[in-house]
Parts: structure tokens; C-alpha cells; sequence
């Protein structure tokens, strides 16, 4: 990232970090007539000359992973039952998030001692290879390890494309780019859903994943000028082996977890135990000190991404099933619920990027995490029969904008509160964050919904009698947990020196 100004006395950092240095590395070298490192004049916005092909190719990158996302949700249930697996049918969705979390600590590590360039192309080529593996899989446990291949390939590619944007964007522009992550899922979510259906319905299953690897060149090859020309990093040593090992464990402890939550039985106890043993402490030493008492400045950043992606997520993977079960409604209609979401998501993340609103940036964040706890709590109106069904379609769009807020400021503060050389670790710190946040949020909402009888639903199908406690706890639950982040933003702000 473009490195603050060490004289301007209003510069802040995060509790426990130290100031950034004068001689910091800038992200962007200098070039002789003191343009950024482009032609004069070209590098006004993310789309000039200068910063063009760069920006086209994260933008092509992030597509493909979103539609490779939304595509994976429709041929998975074809995929399982065709390798005899439904068995292992969650496996197939923890073993890519598991995975990833492993991955995002190494390619911070990695990023901040060789820079963003090999672990990047490395993460592309470990997601292209897992997708071959998944394809042509041919029994369930194959499939799985494909996915745990695109989990690793995943988790370094975010990572590396935040450091690219750190470093090869001057921070005025990095709202922009990180406004263009979220615009570049809007045309996946829409037609990812239908294309997937259409390819397994006419070619097979096995076409969604084939497919998808031939399409990652072109963007490597538009982006490696640009990516070649981004200044070394200033660290020289080897990667901290312990903190690799630490997000190791934390990925374990995740899984076993997840195994846990599976089956709510006494024996479950066991690999829940170990689980929370490897997680729990692990946890506290990967993030920084303070994430969870929400000390001021970076750690409380990366608390918030946590909370609001999980509660966002753990409401929102119980609103298909609810509207199904409850209001009877087709799977297509229900998911066609959610895709306004998507789209006021990325209007929410163009808001927050424009160059006026950046004094407000944590006030803009607060609003997000109000208007999720309003989204989330309007879903329970749907409950009652007399409350037209739509009401759930408005109460997303609701939710997405505030998403499209939070989500895109966080990754804003987090690059200006990260000196150069620190900026893959946090990088890594905001993703783990975020990966927790799902795994224990989503998790909390699966408990509670068994709890107050949503197994029998789940049991019986559609035609079981209505349970709106079930759905009724989640939506309570993660409405609660959306407001304690709208909290989390008022410690967003750093002590100033």
C-alpha cells in the first residue's frame, strides 16, 4: 500500500503496532517524472492507462471464483449422488473452507517476504488443478480433495490480490479496486445459478468444473506486465514457520469442529473437544492482540469482518429452506429471493468508495452493520402468513447494501492502518477472520435450528409442520450479533499519537 505520510500528525495506527517509517518501501515506485509509476495523466482512475490491464485482470480473476461459487451450489447435489457420496456431501463444502484457512496465513506470510506475484500464480494454478481433480473425480473422496485443492488455491489468491492491491494502487484508487471485488461477483450470482443448471442438465455435472481452468489464462497473461513491474518487498527473511503452523492448527481444529456439528451425538464430543483445544488457542495467537476484546484500531477491523460476514451468512443460509418449508415456495423462487442482495452489494461497496465519504468511512461501516441487523430482523416478519413472501426480497436488498458497506471499508482501513511490509500478514489476519466468522456463526445457526425443532423439517421435507421457532431463533440470533458489530465500528478508529 501507499504508505501514510510519517509527518502528517493525524496518522494512526493500530493498538500495539508501531508507526510506519519514514523509509518504508512505497507500494508504488516513483518513476522519474514523478508520476506513479505510469504515464502522465494515466493513472487518474482504476480504469486509465496505467492501472487498465491490471485492474481488468483482478476483476477477470475474482469472476471466475465467483462464478465457480455460485455455480458449485447447483451441480454439487448431481455431483454426489452420481460418486454415490451424499455421504460425504458437507465434506465437499468444509474441506474448500478448511483449506482456504490454512492457505490465507501462508500467502500473507509469503506476500510479505517474496511479494504478491508467486503465491498468486501459484493460487490460480492450485484452483484450476483442483477444479481438473473434482471434474474427473470418480469416487466422492476424490471430489473432495479437489475441493480442498481449490480451498488451497482460493485462500492464496485472495490474500495476494489484496497485497497487489496495497502495492500497486496509490490509496486514493484502493477504494475503487476493492468497490470492483464486489461488482465482479454481481453477473456471477445472477447467472452462474442458471448457467451451472443448464451445462449439468445438457453436458453434465463434470463440465461445470472442466470448464472452468481453460478460462484463467487470459487473465494471467493481461495482468503479469504489471504484476512484474510491482517494487520487491522490503523483508528479506524466511516465512515465520510458527505462524504457518498456527493456521494449520486453526484449520484442523475447524474441521474437526465441523465433523462435531454433523452429528449431535455424545461421541461427537470427542472430536469437538480436540477441535476447540486446537482452535481456541491457536486462534488467539494468529490474530492480532486484542481482536477479541475489540481493541481500537486494526484488531477491532478484523473482528468486525468476522461478525459481519458470519451473521450475514448464518441468517442467509437458512432463508431458502425457511421460505420452502414455511411459505411454500418453489427452490427457484426462493433463491431468486436473495440474488437483490447481490447486486445492492456491490452498490453498497461503489458508495463507500467515493473519494467524499472517506471522513466518514467508519460512520459508513456502522451504518452497514444497522442496516444487516435490520435486513436480518425484517426475515422474521416472513413468518407470519399474513406478511407477503416478497418481504424477504426487500429485507436482502436491504442487507446486501449494508454488506457492500462494511465488508469493502474494512478492507479499506485495513490497508491504511498496515504498514507495507505488514500488509499480506493482515491480509491474511482479515481473511482467517473472515473464515471463522462463517464456520462459528453458520455453526451457532445450525445448533440453534436443531435445537428448537428444525430436524424434524429437515427430516420430513416440505411437507412437515411448519417449526417458525427454528427459523425464528436464527434470524433473533444473528439480528444480535449484527448489532454487537454495529458496536465493534465506534472502536474502529485507532489511538492517534
Amino acid at each position: 500500500m501507499t504508505p501514510r505520510d510519517p509527518h502528517d500528525a493525524d496518522a494512526a495506527v493500530a493498538d500495539g503496532a508501531p508507526p510506519p517509517q519514514a523509509s518504508a518501501v512505497p507500494a508504488v515506485r516513483p518513476e522519474p517524472d514523478g508520476g506513479d509509476l505510469g504515464l502522465e495523466g494515466g493513472g487518474d482512475t482504476v480504469w486509465g492507462k496505467r492501472y487498465r490491464a491490471l485492474t481488468l485482470g483482478i476483476v477477470t480473476v475474482v469472476s471466475l471464483i465467483a462464478f465457480e461459487a455460485s455455480a458449485v451450489n447447483t451441480a454439487m447435489p448431481v455431483a454426489a449422488r452420481a460418486l454415490d457420496g451424499v455421504e460425504l456431501y458437507a465434506y465437499a463444502f468444509s474441506a474448500y473452507f478448511t483449506a482456504s484457512l490454512f492457505a490465507m496465513a501462508l500467502s500473507g506470510e509469503w506476500c510479505d517476504r517474496k511479494g504478491p506475484l508467486t503465491p498468486l500464480f501459484t493460487g490460480i494454478a492450485a484452483f484450476a488443478a483442483g477444479l481438473l481433480v473434482a471434474g474427473s473425480a470418480q469416487r466422492m473422496w476424490m471430489f473432495v480433495g479437489g475441493r480442498a485443492i481449490q480451498g488451497i488455491g482460493g485462500g492464496l489468491v485472495i490474500v495476494a490480490l489484496y497485497v497487489v492491491v496495497g502495492r500497486a494502487y496509490p490509496q486514493r484508487l484502493q477504494p475503487a479496486v476493492l468497490a470492483s471485488f464486489s461488482a465482479a461477483w454481481v453477473l456471477p450470482v445472477i447467472v452462474g445459478p442458471l448457467a451451472a443448471g443448464t451445462v449439468t442438465e445438457q453436458a453434465g455435472w463434470r463440465w461445470v468444473f472442466l470448464a472452468i481452468p481453460v478460462l484463467v489464462v487470459p487473465p494471467l497473461a493481461v495482468m503479469l506486465p504489471a504484476l512484474r513491474a510491482l517494487p520487491p518487498s522490503e523483508r528479506s527473511a524466511g516465512m515465520n514457520r510458527r505462524r504457518i503452523l498456527l493456521a494449520l492448527a486453526v484449520a484442523a481444529g475447524a474441521g474437526l469442529l465441523q465433523y462435531a456439528g454433523q452429528d449431535l451425538s455424545w461421541l461427537s464430543l470427542v472430536p469437538a473437544a480436540a477441535g476447540l483445544a486446537l482452535l481456541v488457542p491457536c486462534v488467539l495467537r494468529l490474530l492480532p492482540k486484542g481482536t477479541f476484546r475489540a481493541a481500537r484500531g486494526l484488531p477491532s477491523v478484523i473482528l468486525l469482518r468476522g461478525v459481519a460476514a458470519g451473521s450475514f451468512l448464518g441468517a442467509e443460509s437458512f432463508v431458502p429452506l425457511m421460505l420452502v418449508t414455511q411459505r411454500d415456495l418453489s427452490a427457484t423462487a426462493a433463491g431468486l429471493s436473495l440474488t437483490g442482495g447481490g447486486l445492492t452489494w456491490a452498490l453498497g461497496s461503489y458508495t463507500q468508495s467515493r473519494p467524499r465519504l472517506e471522513p466518514h468511512r467508519e460512520r459508513l461501516m456502522g451504518l452497514g452493520m444497522l442496516l444487516i441487523a435490520v435486513s436480518i430482523a425484517t426475515v422474521l416478519l416472513a413468518l407470519t402468513d399474513s406478511v407477503p413472501a416478497w418481504i424477504v426480497a426487500v429485507a436482502w436488498v436491504i442487507g446486501g447494501y449494508g454488506m457492500g458497506l462494511a465488508i469493502s471499508s474494512g478492507s479499506v482501513l485495513l490497508l491504511k492502518l498496515s504498514r507495507p511490509e505488514d500488509a499480506g500478514s493482515n491480509s491474511a489476519s482479515l481473511q482467517v477472520s473472515d473464515a471463522l466468522g462463517n464456520i462459528t456463526l453458520v455453526g451457532l445457526s445450525g445448533v440453534l435450528f436443531v435445537t428448537f425443532g428444525g430436524g424434524d423439517i429437515a427430516a420430513t421435507g416440505p411437507t412437515a409442520s411448519h417449526q417458525p421457532a427454528a427459523f425464528g431463533a436464527v434470524y433473533v440470533a444473528m439480528a444480535a450479533v449484527a448489532l454487537v458489530g454495529a458496536w465493534v465500528t465506534t472502536r474502529l478508529r485507532p489511538v492517534t499519537e
